[in-house]
C-alpha cells in the first residue's frame, strides 16, 4: 500500500465497510465504501479503483476524505452550491421593501419598475453591479411575480375612470 493511501482510521474493518454499503442508500457511496473495503484487505490501489470504477487519484481523495470524516465523508456534500449571493439579507430586505413601495416618478424617472431600473437602483445603493437577468432571479426568489399591474398615472382622475365605464346607452 502507498503512503497516500493509508488509512489512518481503525473505525471499520472490511468486513464493516461491506455491511455499511449495504445498507447505504447513496450508490456513490457504497461503491466508496467497497472500495475502502478492498484497501483494507491490501489490494492495490489500482486494483480496488478500478474495481469499483474510479481512477486511483479519485481513490486517493475518498481515503482522505474518510480519515477526515469517517462514514459521512464518502457522501457527496451536499448543501449550498453556485455563486455566493451579491446581496446580504438586510439588503435584500431593503430590496424588496423598495420593489413592494414602487417608484417615485419624480425622483426615480419611471413609473413602474423594470428588471434594468432595479439594476441601476442597486448599483447607485448597494454598490453592487447586478445583471438584469440576476435581477430576475432576486425578485423570483423575494416572492415577487414576473406580471405587474398597469401603472397609474399620478395625474390620473380616479373619479372620472370610475364614471367612464358604467354608463348604460338608453333603452
Amino acid at each position: 500500500m502507498s503512503q497516500g493511501l493509508s488509512i489512518t482510521r481503525e473505525d471499520h474493518t472490511a468486513t464493516e465497510f461491506r455491511h455499511a454499503a449495504s445498507r447505504c442508500r447513496d450508490s456513490a457511496a457504497a461503491r466508496r465504501m467497497l472500495a475502502l473495503a478492498l484497501v483494507k484487505e491490501g489490494r492495490s490501489r489500482t486494483d480496488a479503483a478500478q474495481s469499483c470504477g474510479m481512477d486511483r487519484q479519485t481513490l486517493r481523495d475518498w481515503v482522505h476524505r474518510y480519515n477526515e470524516a469517517g462514514l459521512s465523508g464518502l457522501s457527496d456534500k451536499r448543501g449550498r452550491t453556485g455563486p455566493k449571493p451579491l446581496l446580504s439579507p438586510e439588503q435584500e430586505a431593503e430590496f424588496a421593501t423598495l420593489v413592494r413601495k414602487g417608484p417615485d416618478p419624480e425622483k426615480d424617472g419611471v413609473v413602474r419598475w423594470r428588471r434594468k431600473d432595479l439594476a441601476c437602483v442597486i448599483k447607485a445603493r448597494f454598490d453592487v453591479i447586478i445583471a438584469e437577468r440576476t435581477v430576475g432571479d432576486l425578485l423570483r426568489r423575494l416572492g415577487f411575480s414576473h406580471v405587474s399591474p398597469r401603472p397609474r398615472h399620478p395625474k390620473a382622475d380616479a373619479a372620472a375612470q370610475a364614471s367612464f365605464g358604467r354608463r348604460s346607452a338608453p333603452s
